[in-house]
């Protein structure tokens, strides 16, 4: 049938073609007629409907034979996209099986179906997310164990600071993925569940048979029965797309910092290169972080749109009126958004171009001054605090003064000659000698990666 025109000219960028398969119109409709199709079958199963009923309302129950052009603009004057939905099936069955058209949505309400079918494409959503996530989780454990003794300078405030490794930066990422696989894992019960409440939530329609009819639904879809309908209770889906935020910040963060490391001036760590990637219209010599702004405009898109959500939270009594229906691509496209940054995510931890001399390179940027404070420490035993930190601050002042290496400096400095030996000197001034826990931190990132992929 028809698709309805869209823009896809920055699909393949910014989107995971699995997941706008979720929740394309295909996907959408499916989901909702899935929906249909599993409440004939347990409404036969409670004995409400006849089981011949079943199969003429199953077979209608396929994506393929609606057109979603004229679902579109019947979705314009009915409010949502059930109504004609629903419509369109009951026509579809009568035309071969008049009687089993009777039992078509029997007890349900058009948010019944929208919902439900939304949980249907999340469960599908979430399993897409968690195998990338994990996948992600795999590569970045196996990078910093790589690179757990790989010394680079540590950046605060956009300034040299102390040397961390490129292992600990990477375990900092693999920590951040790892918390949010436990995030969904968590979710999973809470979101994975049923909305069956027909008019008002009652099911009054059901009478006696609702309960029945609500578990054996739930069954059909291999959905939880929550303890009551959520229609205007929007929180298990505020939850997820907050968790999908975390991640998209988590990611968006990966991206900075791959970003900031492939400037010119850093040119430490770089995204896997390919032909035409990253190139620039005019500047032949330019090799753009192109997957990394995916991962940084992800980041940026989905904290206004998750507000959406957050703003659709104080919803009118039992059914409501514009704050559901603001929900309903808002959520979508959260999920797009994250798993574009996601595969772009896995693409750049694979791929890594580390230049691990260029990084000690940059370490000596400053003349040894990133290790004043290794020096400072150590003599502070001997000579005090106060005395050697103002002796190493005078010593700095004076290496950047005379453009010289401070451990040149420190060497013509009697009063730390005095206290430090020639080898103490260059052990201190080592960037590899003063790492401190960065392998134990590495460690432990991957464990716990370890232990909740196991």
């Amino acid at each position: 049938m028809n698709q309805r025109p869209g823009n896809q000219l920055f699909d393949a960028y910014f989107t995971a073609r699995d997941m706008r398969e979720v929740f394309c119109d295909q996907g959408r409709v499916q989901a909702m007629l899935d929906f249909e199709s599993a409440l004939a079958r347990a409404e036969a199963r409670v004995g409400l409907i006849p089981h011949a009923a079943v199969a003429s309302i199953d077979a209608a129950c396929q994506a393929g034979q609606y057109d979603f052009a004229a679902l579109g603009e019947a979705i314009a004057t009915a409010g949502n996209s059930a109504i004609p939905l629903v419509k369109a099936l009951g026509k579809r069955i009568a035309a071969s099986d008049a009687d089993a058209e009777r039992y078509v949505h029997l007890g349900a309400t058009s948010q019944d179906v929208m919902d439900t079918g939304l949980v249907l494409q999340l469960r599908r959503a979430l399993e897409l997310i968690e195998a990338d996530l994990a996948q992600l989780g795999e590569t970045l454990a196996t990078q910093a164990a790589r690179f757990v003794a790989t010394p680079l300078a540590g950046r605060t405030w956009l300034q040299h600071a102390t040397p961390v490794t490129l292992g600990m930066k990477i375990a900092g990422w693999l920590g951040a993925v790892t918390r949010s696989r436990q995030r969904l894992q968590a979710l999973r019960p809470r979101l994975l569940v049923l909305q069956f409440g027909g008019a008002s939530g009652t099911l009054a329609a059901l009478g006696e048979k609702a309960m029945p009819v609500a578990q054996a639904l739930a069954d059909e879809l291999r959905l939880s029965l929550p303890e009551q309908p959520w229609h205007t209770q929007r929180d298990r889906l505020v939850e997820f797309a907050s968790v999908l935020g975390l991640i998209a910040g988590s990611l968006g963060k990966l991206g900075r910092d791959i970003s900031l490391l492939m400037q010119t001036e850093a040119g430490e760590v770089f995204e896997p290169s390919a032909p035409g990637k990253g190139g620039s219209s005019t500047m032949p010599h330019k090799r753009n972080p192109v997957g990394a702004a995916v991962l940084i405009g992800a980041a940026t898109r989905v904290p206004g749109l998750l507000s959406t959500l957050f703003s659709a939270m104080p919803q009118e009594h039992e059914r409501s009126l514009g704050l559901w229906h603001a929900e309903w691509e808002t959520l979508p496209e959260i999920c797009c958004l994250v798993s574009g940054s996601l595969k772009q995510a896995l693409l750049l931890a694979a791929g890594l171009e580390v230049d691990a001399e260029r990084m000690a390179r940059n370490l000596d940027l400053t003349r040894g001054l990133v290790l004043a404070e290794a020096v400072s420490i150590v003599l502070a035993q001997r000579v005090g605090r106060d005395t050697a930190h103002h002796l190493l601050e005078q010593c700095c002042k004076r290496a950047v003064a005379e453009q010289r290496h401070l451990r040149a400096v420190l060497g013509d400095e009697p009063q730390v000659t005095a206290e430090l030996s020639a080898a103490e000197l260059d052990d201190l001034l080592d960037p590899a000698h003063y790492l401190g826990q960065a392998q134990v931190w590495v460690e432990r990132a991957v464990a716990e990666h370890s232990a909740l992929t196991a």
